[in-house]
């Protein structure tokens, strides 16, 4: 079904979407929130560019952006995937628990923040590009993958990444040597059974954007997890 978003603000195209049990076509969008959210079925491919929330607590639906989208994508997920053909804003997962988000591009600060794994649902968010600062702040659970490619004189990740980390992984396409990382986490040269975790996102990765998975996989990556199970004891108290 074809819904043109320059006709109709959030509110509106929201109803609509969930109104159908058909897949959707949304042209046109320019800024609207909350698309799809909570949403368990359809496949919904948006041209132009989404505003903040979108797939806010979706639950099994297929998202693809052909643009950049904006930010809070994917907040509180609890299954599906998205994928965004361009950059996306700040707080990308937010408290994700479920289901995958691929970017083609860079990702914004706070990407990954309370990103938690629960029950047998772990979430999982690779981004083509590269992150802002804070990645992956008071990760508890799934992975993120940072791929870099295209980075060219600009970090993989920007400043206290991992910061209050104390679950899950994140697997970042670099050695790491410029980037400081919080004492509470272990950050170390991946291995070839590190990097076998996650070759089946970054096989999908390039099925969904056109690149190839072996010269992806055959540079450094760097393997960050955390070294204790009580961060906050380590950051707050004084004894």
């Amino acid at each position: 079904m074809l819904f043109n978003g320059k006709e109709q603000d959030y509110r509106a195209l929201n109803e609509a979407l969930r109104k159908t049990q058909e897949d959707c076509l949304i042209t046109g969008c320019c800024g609207q929130r909350f698309i799809a959210a909570g949403m368990s079925r359809q496949n919904i491919t948006i041209e132009g560019v989404p505003g903040n929330a979108l797939g806010a607590y979706l639950n099994g639906a297929d998202i693809t952006v052909y643009a950049n989208a904006q930010d809070a994508v994917g907040d509180t997920m609890n299954g599906g995937r998205i994928v965004i053909h361009g950059d996306i804003g700040d707080a990308a997962g937010y408290a994700m628990r479920g289901g995958k988000i691929f970017v083609k591009g860079n990702a914004g600060y706070r990407a990954g923040i309370h990103m938690k794994a629960y029950q047998d649902k772990a979430p999982v968010m690779v981004i083509g590009g590269t992150a802002g600062s804070f990645l992956g702040e008071y990760q508890a659970g799934g992975t993120i993958v940072v791929l870099g490619l295209a980075a060219e004189n600009r970090k993989i990740v920007g400043f206290f990444p991992c910061t209050g980390m104390h679950g899950g992984k994140m697997f970042l396409r670099s050695a790491c040597e410029d980037i400081k990382f919080p004492s509470q986490v272990t950050a170390r040269p991946a291995e070839k059974t590190d990097l076998e975790e996650i070759k089946g996102y970054v096989d999908e990765y390039c099925a969904l954007f056109g690149c190839h998975a072996d010269e992806i996989l055959d540079a450094p990556f760097t393997v960050v997890t955390p070294d204790s199970k009580n961060p906050y004891h380590q950051m707050y108290v004084a004894n």
